[in-house]
């Protein structure tokens, strides 16, 4: 059986990286450890830390990018668009889901930000947009 570890990130998707940014940095006081583009998803990324856990700001890199579809159903408005969950072992976690029937949308890893490996789990099975991910190092 996999472990979650605990809560990595709250992906909150927005129109405009560098002004939402602002809010976190010069209102909130918080510092941004760095940005990233991750082409496969169609977004740039900005991470954000808490404590012991980050905000990630993503904003669409194409009007089909899955950020730029979220906002689009939200009205035009930025939201959680996920919540990440940090895992011992992705891969047993994507087997162990799967054998207790979760839907996922990805059946193995694939490359996230920060050189993270991602998995989501299907909306439909928890209610919200779940990502598992596993930190390298």
């Amino acid at each position: 059986m996999f472990k979650v570890e605990c809560v990595d990130h709250i992906g909150i998707a927005v129109p405009n990286l560098e002004t939402a940014k602002k809010f976190y940095t010069d209102v909130l006081g918080l510092k941004c450890t760095g940005e990233e583009e991750v082409a496969e998803q169609k977004v740039k990324t900005a991470f954000i830390p808490t404590g012991e856990a980050e905000i990630e700001l993503l904003e669409s890199t194409a009007p089909d990018g899955p950020i730029a579809k979220f906002i689009e159903k939200n009205g035009g408005r930025q939201g959680i668009q996920h919540i990440a969950l940090r895992v011992d072992n992705i891969e047993k976690a994507i087997a162990d889901l799967k054998a207790k029937g979760v839907r996922m949308i990805d059946e193995k890893p694939r490359y996230g930000a920060g050189g993270s490996s991602i998995a989501f789990i299907h909306p439909k099975a928890s209610g919200v947009l779940l990502e598992l991910c596993q930190r390298k190092g």
